[in-house]
């Protein structure tokens, strides 16, 4: 389905923004996340009109009223007038709760703001309805209906692609390793983690990771959230975490104790999750994916978000439907 959509006039994007290295250029990644680090009040200030974010946001695509009545599940949100976002408001670099009262910011915030945008036309960034999710939670919730999708740092794996759908790729990142910043001269690759105590979160792509990539670690622990593995490796009771980069690159810029380190090691697409119930879903969210390439949208906010903390331009972004796995 190729839509028709609908532009208001809106000012050209203003997609520049400031890298500030991590060692070495990091390559595009992924992740499972929980609930978030301390930030000690670190939460976003808002990326509000003028700013980067605020234009990338902004210079997103509507989609034809036709286009959304020949979608039942575009259809219901619209008719509800809001879009229900199931995801984590605790992440620097992807999703973070304004302190100034706001809509979030970061990278996943912004691809749920313009589809929120897309379906419900001008003034849709401000009717979504953001709901907590943990990696236990969220098929549940795409399931039962809780939220109308999941939009996490959601890596797309062919198991949890047996209880639901996944519009996307719309980002690839990959499993990677953070440790305290003391050490990460000392650490750069898997192979530098044999015998070292590890962490990472239950139920996420980490554990896999390590069984395939890291000889004879002393200790592996499994925790709930990304705040317990934080504290874990700042508290000595592990070496270094293990997980997708994007969850701990939202880290290292709320904490400078800790650091991602080396090259991500095992590829993770990011997706968004959608109930398999609602058959129409996956088509609808992978054409507003493509729009949004096409239009220059994706690049405008990747420059503004991920592109503030690692180095290099925009990557290519990935073929929505392209599923990887």
């Amino acid at each position: 389905m190729t839509p028709t959509t609908s532009r208001p006039g809106r000012r050209a994007v203003v997609a520049a923004a400031a890298a500030l290295p991590l060692g070495a250029a990091l390559a595009a990644c992924s992740s499972d996340t929980g609930a978030g680090p301390d930030l000690g009040g670190g939460a976003s200030d808002g990326g509000g009109e003028g700013s980067p974010y605020g234009d990338a946001i902004a210079s997103g695509p509507i989609a034809a009223d036709d286009v959304v009545a020949a979608s039942a599940w575009a259809s219901a949100i619209k008719e509800g007038d809001k879009l229900v976002r199931g995801g984590t408001l605790a992440n620097q670099v992807f999703s973070l709760a304004s302190t100034t009262g706001g809509e979030p910011t970061g990278f996943d915030a912004g691809i749920t703001q313009l589809l929120a945008q897309y379906i419900l036309g001008e003034g849709g960034v401000e009717k979504v309805e953001y709901i907590d999710t943990t990696v236990e939670t969220r098929e549940t919730m795409v399931e039962n209906g809780t939220v109308d999708c999941v939009i996490a740092t959601y890596s797309i794996t062919p198991e949890r692609l047996e209880v639901i759908n996944f519009a996307g790729p719309y980002y690839l990142s990959g499993t990677a390793i953070q440790v305290r910043t003391e050490d990460k001269d000392s650490i750069s690759g898997p192979e530098d983690l044999t015998g070292l105590k590890l962490v990472t979160q239950a139920n996420s792509t980490g554990i896999q990771a390590i069984e395939d990539y890291v000889t004879d670690p002393a200790d592996v622990q499994t925790l709930p959230d990304n705040e317990s593995c934080v504290a874990a490796l700042k508290q000595g009771r592990s070496d270094a975490y293990v997980l997708d980069q994007g969850v701990l690159l939202g880290n290292s810029k709320a904490d400078p104790d800790v650091s991602v380190v080396g090259e991500p090691f095992v590829d993770d697409p990011y997706g968004i999750g959608l109930s398999q119930e609602n058959e129409d879903a996956l088509e609808f969210v992978n054409t507003f994916l493509q729009e949004i390439i096409d239009s220059g949208s994706w690049k405008a906010l990747w420059t503004a978000t991920i592109g503030d903390v690692i180095d290099g331009g925009a990557p290519e972004p990935p073929t929505p439907g392209d599923l990887p796995v």
